[in-house]
C-alpha cells in the first residue's frame, strides 16, 4: 500500500494525457491527480492507496451518504475504460482501476483503498521517458474538467512553450460533446477564455491562443496555437491537506450546499432565481446528476429547445420525459455513460 508522500508530485505518461476524455467528472479527473501523485511510479508495489473515509468525501466533494451512494460512486470510477491506439490503427480498451475496497480498519475507522488495473500498470509506473511533472496543487483550485484537462494538456508541452492542435481534436481531448457550444464564439468564451483566466488564478502556468493556418469555410477557425509560460504572479499553492480541510468545513451543516439538503429543508427566500430553478429541476432527473451536470443539461436546452426552457413548467416536463426515456434504454440494455446519453437527446424529438 502506497506511504503518504509530502511533495506530491504527479507524474503522468504522455499516452496517458492525449488520451480522449472517457467522462470523467472534476472530481474523478482530481481523484486521478491525487492517486497519482500518492503513488511512487517507480514502485508498483505502491499501487494500492488507502483513504480515509473524511479525506474520501472531502477529494470527492460528498455530502452526507450512504452506502448504496457510495457504492454509485466508487463504481463509476471503477468504470473509466482507456483504450491506447496500436499500431495496426485499432486500440486496445481497459478500465483504469480493477478493485476499490470500502471497509474498516482494526481501530473501527472507515476507509477506502483502490488499485490500479494490472493492464494499466505500464501507464502509471517504471516508465523511463515521454511524461511530464507537476505539484498536485495546481489540480486543486480549478473547478471544471474543462479546466483540469486544459491544464494538463499545456503543461505537457511547457518546455517547448507551445502547443498547436485542431479545435477537434481539442474538443475530443477536453470531453466537450458536439452538441455542446457548438459555436466558435460561444466555446471561446465558455472554455477558452474560461481556462486561461482559472490556469492564470490558480496553477504555475498561464497562456494566450491564436487562430493558426488555414481557415475553413466562410473563415471557420480550425486550429489555435496557444503560447504556454511560466506564471510567475502566482504564489499561493494549496496543499493536499489544506484542500481536504477546506472541503470538510464547507461540508458542515453550518455550511452546507443547497444541492446536499432536502427539498423541505431549503428557504426558498435565501435561494437566487438560477438556484431555485437547478433545485425544481433535479426532481426532473430524480436527484440522479450533479449541479454541474444538470447546468449543462439547462445549457443545452436553452440552445436546443428555447420556447421549453423559458417555461418551468415545459422545462421540467421535457427533462423528465427525456430521464423516463434514459430509464427506459437502460431497462434495455446497459448504458456506461448515463450522464452522456441524457446529453445526446436533450434536443431530440
Amino acid at each position: 500500500m502506497a506511504r503518504l508522500k509530502t511533495n506530491y508530485l504527479v507524474q503522468k505518461r504522455n499516452v496517458l494525457n492525449e488520451l480522449r476524455s472517457n467522462s470523467m467528472t472534476l472530481q474523478e479527473l482530481r481523484f486521478l491527480s491525487i492517486y497519482l501523485s500518492k503513488i511512487n511510479s517507480r514502485d508498483a508495489d505502491t499501487r494500492r492507496v488507502r483513504f480515509s473515509m473524511d479525506d474520501f468525501k472531502s477529494i470527492m466533494e460528498l455530502g452526507r451518504i450512504d452506502m448504496q451512494y457510495m457504492k454509485n460512486v466508487t463504481n463509476s470510477l471503477l468504470s473509466k475504460v482507456v483504450n491506447i491506439p496500436n499500431e495496426r490503427g485499432g486500440y486496445i480498451g481497459f478500465q483504469l482501476f480493477k478493485e476499490c475496497e470500502v471497509s474498516k480498519d482494526d481501530y473501527g475507522e472507515w476507509f477506502v483503498e483502490i488499485d490500479v488495473h494490472d493492464r494499466a500498470l505500464p501507464l502509471m509506473f517504471e516508465f523511463k521517458n515521454k511524461y511530464f511533472t507537476y505539484q498536485l496543487w495546481n489540480a486543486l483550485r480549478l473547478k471544471s474538467p474543462n479546466q483540469l484537462r486544459m491544464y494538463e494538456i499545456l503543461k505537457q508541452y511547457q518546455i517547448m512553450g507551445y502547443r498547436v492542435l485542431k479545435i477537434k481534436d481539442l474538443r475530443e481531448l477536453l470531453g466537450i460533446e458536439k452538441s455542446e457550444h457548438p459555436r466558435y464564439n460561444n466555446f471561446k468564451t465558455r472554455v477558452l477564455d474560461a481556462c486561461q483566466e482559472a490556469l492564470y488564478e490558480h496553477t504555475d502556468i498561464k497562456f494566450t491562443y491564436e487562430s493558426y493556418g488555414k481557415k475553413g469555410p466562410g473563415g471557420k477557425i480550425l486550429q489555435l496555437k496557444f503560447t504556454i509560460e511560466k506564471n510567475e504572479k502566482y504564489s499561493d499553492p494549496l496543499s493536499l491537506e489544506e484542500f481536504i480541510d477546506i472541503n470538510k468545513a464547507a461540508g458542515t451543516d453550518e455550511n452546507i450546499d443547497i444541492w446536499d439538503m432536502d427539498e423541505d429543508d431549503i428557504d426558498p427566500s435565501n435561494l437566487s432565481k438560477y438556484e431555485a430553478r437547478l433545485i425544481f429541476l433535479r426532481g426532473a432527473v430524480a436527484g440522479e446528476f450533479t449541479k454541474e451536470q444538470l447546468t449543462v443539461l439547462c445549457d443545452l436546452m436553452a440552445e436546443h429547445v428555447p420556447h421549453v426552457f423559458n417555461d418551468d413548467t415545459k422545462c421540467y416536463d421535457h427533462l423528465q420525459r427525456k430521464y423516463n426515456m434514459l430509464k427506459l434504454k437502460a431497462s434495455q440494455g446497459e448504458i456506461r455513460h448515463r450522464f452522456g446519453y441524457l446529453k445526446s437527446i436533450i434536443g431530440v424529438d
